[in-house]
């Protein structure tokens, strides 16, 4: 779903291939209570940064956990978003809210089961 796609950026009109690189918790790297998902769009560095808290809010209201998979497919639906609507491509992070994550969340499990399962995530991207 969103682990690599393309989507024409809103201004520029240009089509841009993003591509899930890793993900990684930023507390040891940036001391921030986040986990940062990277993408490559068109080849340029792109982080989406999740917070931490949503981890235990999601817990807290369904029981349930997100995944490195789901935090991925939530980055990139966000990252794919942001694109659509005209975002600022020199900026190299954009940190979500705890409630975009979750509303991000609700829409990705949605899409999944239609499709029957999460899409896996590549070993060795």
């Amino acid at each position: 779903m969103y682990e690599e796609f393309s989507v024409k950026d809103r201004w520029s009109g240009e089509e841009l291939h993003c591509r899930w690189i890793g993900t990684q918790v930023a507390i040891a790297t940036r001391h921030a209570d986040a986990v940062d998902v990277r993408f490559d769009v068109n080849e340029r560095p792109m982080w989406i940064a999740l917070p931490l808290e949503a981890w235990g809010r999601q817990k807290l209201l369904t029981g349930k956990v997100i995944t490195d998979q789901l935090a991925v497919q939530i980055a990139g639906r966000f990252l794919k978003q942001l694109v659509e609507e005209g975002y600022d491509s020199r900026r190299e992070i954009y940190t979500m809210t705890v409630e975009e994550v979750l509303a991000h969340l609700d829409v990705v499990v949605a899409e999944a089961r239609a499709l029957g399962e999460m899409p896996t995530l590549p070993v060795g991207a």
